[in-house]
């Protein structure tokens, strides 16, 4: 469903897939779309949420995840194929964004499938951690344009791309009801994926089929205010989602050690 306002980015974004592997300064994005830089950097962010370097770099990261797992290439070379030419700057910059090191995630496919089947035969899927407070809940429910059964990963973040740890964040085990307490006032956004029962620990380390959903505009808790009901819908991937940059195994396992906690309380 394209409703989007200006169509014309979806052109710059298949231009950035086509090339994402040369340099891509903003002025050739901006010639490309036939914008001055600045008109080209506020309507792009207007329509994708992000700043096009930003999205570019985004998309590198993503290629790097796919390289580490579907290569042997040095993870010198990996960083030197999206543009980094340090190995420390390519570290530190994958280690913010994706959640864990270049080497931790080439190297985590039996640990996200250990966890996705602890998840399988898990029973009790009640949240750890529902704090009572004077700050806000964020309820609301998730459903999905076409059916699923799986697990659902979702959370809160400060920017509007799925990348480091979520503000607040949870995995449901169906579609249905969702609930964040103890959220202070703040700017977020809602980022939601899924994985499918079938799916193998590839699927989701790599997670570019996946449903999911972002909220397009911010949810902005003030104090003392009431967040509106969210209701968000899951859908399959659209040219100018972002990137889903956090490693979701990392979200599994913190899912799964707050419910070891809360069992031996």
């Amino acid at each position: 469903m394209a409703t989007d306002k200006y169509p014309e980015i979806d052109a710059v974004i298949t231009y950035i897939h086509r090339n994402i592997y040369d340099p891509l300064p903003l002025a050739r994005l901006a010639a490309y779309a036939g914008y001055s830089p600045f008109h080209f950097t506020r309507i792009f962010k207007e329509r994708i949420g992000l700043p096009p370097l930003y999205y570019v770099s985004s998309l590198r990261l993503q290629k790097a995840k796919d390289l580490l797992l579907r290569t042997n290439l040095s993870i010198r070379d990996i960083g030197l194929e999206i543009g980094q030419q340090s190995l420390g700057t390519f570290t530190t910059r994958f280690t913010e964004r994706v959640g864990v090191t270049p080497s931790d995630f080439r190297n985590s496919t039996s640990q996200a499938d250990s966890h996705f089947r602890t998840l399988q035969r898990l029973s009790d899927w009640t949240s750890g951690h529902q704090l009572s407070n004077s700050y806000a809940r964020i309820e609301g429910t998730v459903q999905a344009e076409i059916p699923f059964e799986g697990v659902i990963l979702i959370g809160l973040f400060p920017k509007p791309i799925p990348e480091g740890l979520p503000l607040h964040g949870t995995l449901l085990s169906s579609l249905g009801e969702f609930c964040f307490t103890g959220v202070k006032p703040g700017t977020y956004y809602l980022m939601a994926t899924s994985v499918s029962w079938g799916m193998q620990a590839v699927d989701f380390l790599l997670p570019h089929n996946t449903l999911r959903t972002r909220s397009r505009e911010p949810i902005v808790v003030q104090p003392y205010s009431s967040v509106p009901y969210q209701q968000v819908m899951l859908h399959v991937p659209r040219l100018d989602d972002p990137p889903i940059l956090i490693s979701l195994p990392l979200l599994m396992n913190k899912f799964l050690s707050e419910r070891l906690q809360t069992s031996y309380r």
